[in-house]
């Protein structure tokens, strides 16, 4: 299975070592995979992997975001930098799940 991402259009600068982590958790909220992989500074990725043959059938929760980034901002516009000298206040953001269903 492969997870991707284009990159993004609001130039988040996420700087030449980026990484994104991935998370897959079962319906019970057990985590089926837990990795990172390199992310372009523009937040492109692909990653390959193989769903483990343990994991139960049923819909998981595939999320994938920016490894040890500490802001989060809907509007797209980039949080990390001083507006007019002053910080802008961190948003609250909730984590984005994709579903995806496993068949045996």
């Amino acid at each position: 299975m492969t997870i991707s991402a284009p990159e993004a259009k609001c130039n988040p600068r996420y700087g030449s070592d980026a990484r994104v982590l991935i998370v897959i958790t079962d319906a019970a909220g057990t985590e089926v995979l837990h990795a990172t992989a390199p992310m372009t500074d523009t937040g492109a990725f692909s990653f390959i992997l193989d769903i483990p043959a343990e994991t139960a059938p049923g819909v998981l929760a595939v999320n994938a975001s920016p490894d040890g980034v500490d802001w989060c901002d809907d509007t797209g516009q980039n949080n990390r930098v001083a507006v007019g000298g002053e910080q802008l206040e961190r948003a609250s953001c909730a984590v984005r799940m994709e579903p995806l269903t496993i068949v045996k």
